[in-house]
This record gives structure tokens, sequence and C-alpha cells, in this order.
């Protein structure tokens, strides 16, 4: 584990990887600086081991990045719904990936009777996704086995969500070329697995 302690530990440690970057390429920040023309939105988990540009080994300036608390999508959260709208008008992504990850501390908090404070607000979306299937998970016995479940079916609620927002609906109709995604990591692997993807409907 890197010993950070403050944030002058931080600051060092920008420079040497700017400094660093710039023996590899001299013109790497100017460059980068004229240019975000990603073509994937990636609304993700705030879990710190889930970094977006890193799983799916594409340099800054390619994936636009939106995180919360077990990558909820919902349509009263204007944070999210502006970062849809600024990617599909403005940056033109050709796609929308919402990305869960297996052991994701908001899913098994939802899953606890037990208090959390105010994150317990945010948490009933995702116990809404057990209740719409409360069938299938009910009849999983095995904590973890419950919990992965859980994970891929909030994925799949949130990338429903995303098809349903004005905003995407409002692109397909003007016949934009846009895929939505749902995929789910493995911090076990580092390994992605798409679970649905929807596209403008003919």
């Amino acid at each position: 584990m890197n010993d950070v302690t403050d944030i002058s530990s931080l600051l060092e440690r920008n420079k040497k990887w700017a400094d660093g970057i710039r023996e590899i390429d001299p013109d790497y920040f100017e460059n980068l600086s004229h240019q975000q023309t990603p073509e994937f939105l990636w609304i993700g988990c705030a879990d710190s081991r889930v970094p977006a540009n890193q799983i799916i080994d594409l340099p800054p300036g390619e994936v636009f990045v939106h995180r919360n608390i077990a990558n909820v999508v919902v349509h009263s959260d204007l944070n999210c719904l502006s970062v849809i709208q600024y990617a599909v008008e403005v940056l033109k992504v050709k796609h929308i990936i919402v990305c869960g990850h297996y052991g994701c501390g908001g899913v098994a908090a939802s899953l606890e009777d037990q208090p959390h404070g105010l994150i317990d607000n945010w948490l009933q979306h995702i116990r809404d996704v057990y209740r719409l299937n409360a069938d299938e998970l009910s009849k999983i016995e095995d904590k973890q086995a419950l919990l992965d479940r859980l994970c891929e079916l909030n994925v799949v609620e949130q990338t429903h969500n995303v098809c349903n927002t004005t905003i995407v609906r409002d692109a397909w109709a003007r016949g934009e070329e846009l895929c939505v995604h749902g995929i789910v990591y493995s911090l076990q692997n580092g390994v992605l697995k798409e679970l649905l993807a929807e596209r403008r409907s003919d």
C-alpha cells in the first residue's frame, strides 16, 4: 500500500507523474487540453477500486465519467441527468455504459436491516430493485450469491432508467446512433461482463 498521508504527498506524486508523461510525450498535455471527443459515457460506482479509464484501458479524453454510490440513475437526480444530456447532446457519445460491480458496499448496505443515516434515502432505490425482483431474490439462500445477483439486477434496472430518460428517448427519436449497455465488473479478476444492451428501435 502506498504511503500517502497528506495533500503535499499527493501534489508531489502528481508532479512526478506529469514530468514522467512529458518525458515520454512532450506534447501530451498540450494536445489533451484541446480535445474531448469521447465516444463513451461511463456511469459507475464511486468505489475507489473501480476506476473507469483503467478498467477499459483507455487514456484521458476517451471516456466521460459520472460516478455515485452504487451506480444509481434516478429521474430526480439533476446531476446525473445533466451529465447524460451533456454527453449525448454536446459530446455526441455513441455508447452509455452503466457499470456496477460485485461486492458493492452500497448494494450490501441496502440489504442490512439497520439505519445508515442520510444515505438510506439513496439506498431506497436499490431496495426498490429488490422489491421488483423479490420472487427471484427471496429464493437465494447464500448471502454472497444474493449480493452478486442484486448487483446485477441493480445494473439492469439502472440501465433501463437511462433508456427511459427523455434525453435518450429524444436522441433515439432523432435517429441518433446510441447504445446503452449494462455491465458488471469483478473485483476478483478484473473482468467486465455485459448483462444487456439496448439500441434505438427502427
